[in-house]
C-alpha cells in the first residue's frame, strides 16, 4: 500500500510540475521556491501547537488549490504561482512520507510517525 500511495503522490507532483511549466516562470524560480513552504516549521520555535498549525497551513493541498484557483480566476500570477508551489511541495513531501502534523509532536503525522515503520502503511 505504501508504494501505491507514493506513486499517487508522484503523479500529483508531476501534475504540479506540468502546471508550473505553463506559468511562464524560469525553472530557477521553481527550484528556488519548491522548499519555501517548509518555512511553516518556524512555528515550532513557539511550541508544537503553533508549529503544527503553521506547518499544516502551508502543506494543505486544499489551501494550495484555493490559492492557485484564486490566482488563476482573478489573473493574479503570484497567487497562481504560490498555489502551484504549495500543491507541488505537499505532493513531494507526502511522496517522501512527510504528512500533516498533529500538535503533540513534529514526527506525528497523518501518515504515521516519521522515521518509524508503520505496519498499517507498510
Amino acid at each position: 500500500m505504501k508504494l501505491l500511495l507514493q506513486l499517487e503522490e508522484l503523479a500529483l507532483f508531476a501534475l504540479g510540475v506540468v502546471f508550473f511549466s505553463t506559468l511562464g516562470y524560469s525553472w530557477w524560480t521553481f527550484l528556488g521556491l519548491i522548499l519555501a513552504p517548509d518555512i511553516g516549521m518556524l512555528g515550532y520555535l513557539v511550541n508544537s501547537k503553533v508549529g503544527a498549525v503553521s506547518y499544516n497551513l502551508l502543506h494543505h493541498r486544499g489551501i494550495a488549490i484555493v490559492v492557485g484557483l484564486l490566482g488563476f480566476s482573478l489573473s493574479i500570477p503570484i497567487l497562481t504561482l504560490t498555489g502551484t508551489i504549495l500543491f507541488t511541495h505537499a505532493a513531494m513531501d507526502r511522496m517522501l512520507g512527510y504528512g500533516l502534523k498533529y500538535s503533540d509532536n513534529f514526527a506525528h503525522t497523518h501518515l504515521g510517525m516519521i522515521g518509524q515503520k508503520n505496519p498499517e502503511h507498510g
